[in-house]
């Protein structure tokens, strides 16, 4: 087994900026990268999605990629896509794939969740077929070549009537794509198709997942669909009226749209993720890892939401940013709660206030300084809570007795 060379295409957006998502579409078997052409001219329409940078990749021996030089594992070729989503700037990424490709991003999610942000499988599977199948279909391109598929797949990829309704359209330019796929690489990837099954590892998938289905599709049918998303934590399936194998050339907007909402609540997400991340990292840093599990083993179902809302929204973005530091944080801190009589915080905040580097003197000052303003009573009730705060710190530092004597 390889790793086997592949190509693609690149478009950065239009606003191109290395920040912007990165989005990763693969095709099915027998087809190219042309089979996203429908839902890509879709996206980049979406004021959502306009700015994405797409990535489409053609399997060994289809499109742009060249031939197969030997036999390979649908390992192998996430390896190969993962190498060319690095020579197109790496990071994180969201991946799409049809059939074979979808498969191939389930690889990718179940491999390098670090990597893959949000996974879109459509008429794919953990499983597709079986390895009996997939050597005879082998067996029948060698000896017969890719255009003997060219009727069976007519009537696999499309629903009824889709070709009557657009002759010489995108479905008739798709079976002509078949026709010049190299034969040898199409049989390894039938085969790399064989010995593929990841349906024991989906219950530990963390990647957001939307599954596609086409209703006539009698490969990866709707059921099997719905089946692969009740095993994937949290993932959604939708089937496309009217579609079959190849729903993202039939129902490009439509796909389009799955996409976009699935993109867009993936970002979302991540944003959510990230501000939690930092949020708690200040959080700890400013109150301490003692004060801050306490915080935590006190959560209750009702009050769940208050503490993801503080993390996120009080640590993770007011008090991590850069615009004053974090001592100046804490006498801001300390003057409102004064001000506002909230002394139930005050302590708290005290404390904080001398892990972020503020003498006691100066917090003496700032609430002398808050006294003037706030009034006499909320500075002399802040004074008192204050002295209690230093008590407890010089109790805390006082060597123990001398058991001793």
């Amino acid at each position: 087994m390889t790793v086997p060379r592949l190509l693609g295409s690149f478009a950065p957006g239009t606003a191109p900026a290395p920040a912007n998502p990165l989005l990763v579409l693969l095709p099915s078997l027998g087809t190219t990268t042309a089979l996203w052409d429908g839902v890509v001219g879709a996206l980049r329409a979406d004021r959502r999605t306009a700015a994405l940078r797409i990535l489409r990749i053609d399997l060994p021996g289809h499109g742009a990629s060249p031939a197969a030089a030997a036999s390979f594992t649908i390992a192998d070729l996430a390896a190969a896509v993962l190498a060319v989503v690095d020579e197109a700037g790496g990071g994180v990424f969201h991946v799409a794939g049809v059939s074979l490709g979808g498969a191939v991003g389930l690889e990718l999610a179940v491999t390098q969740p670090d990597r893959v942000q949000g996974l879109v499988m459509s008429c794919s599977g953990a499983r597709i077929g079986t390895p009996e199948s997939w050597a005879a279909r082998a067996a029948s391109v060698r000896s017969s070549g890719t255009a003997s598929l060219v009727t069976g797949s007519a009537e696999r990829w499309f629903a009824p009537g889709f070709l009557d309704r657009e002759p010489g359209g995108p479905g008739a330019r798709a079976l002509g794509a078949l026709v010049d796929v190299d034969d040898e690489s199409y049989a390894c990837c039938a085969e790399a198709l064989g010995g593929f099954d990841r349906s024991h590892d989906l219950a530990g998938v963390r990647v957001p997942t939307l599954a596609l289905s086409g209703e006539h599709d009698a490969v990866t049918t709707p059921a099997s669909m719905q089946d692969l998303a009740d095993d994937i934590p949290g993932a959604r399936h939708v089937a496309l009226d009217g579609a079959s194998h190849l729903a993202v050339l039939e129902e490009p907007e439509a796909v389009a749209e799955l996409l976009a909402e699935h993109l867009e609540a993936v970002e979302r997400a991540t944003e959510a993720s990230g501000a939690r991340d930092r949020g708690m990292r200040v959080r700890r840093s400013v109150l301490g890892d003692a004060h801050v599990d306490r915080a935590i083993a006190a959560t209750t179902p009702e009050t769940a939401a208050f503490q993801d809302f503080l993390t996120r929204s009080a640590w993770g973005e007011v008090w991590d940013r850069p615009g004053l530091t974090r001592r100046e944080r804490s006498i801001a801190t300390l003057a409102s709660l004064t001000t506002g009589g909230h002394e139930r915080e005050i302590a708290m905040h005290v404390r904080a206030a001398l892990r972020n580097g503020l003498t006691r003197e100066e917090i003496s000052e700032v609430l002398l300084h808050t006294a003037l303003y706030a009034g006499l009573p909320a500075a002399n009730s802040a004074f008192a809570i204050a002295r209690e705060v230093f008590a407890d710190a010089d109790a805390a530092a006082a060597p123990s007795p001398d058991t001793n004597d």
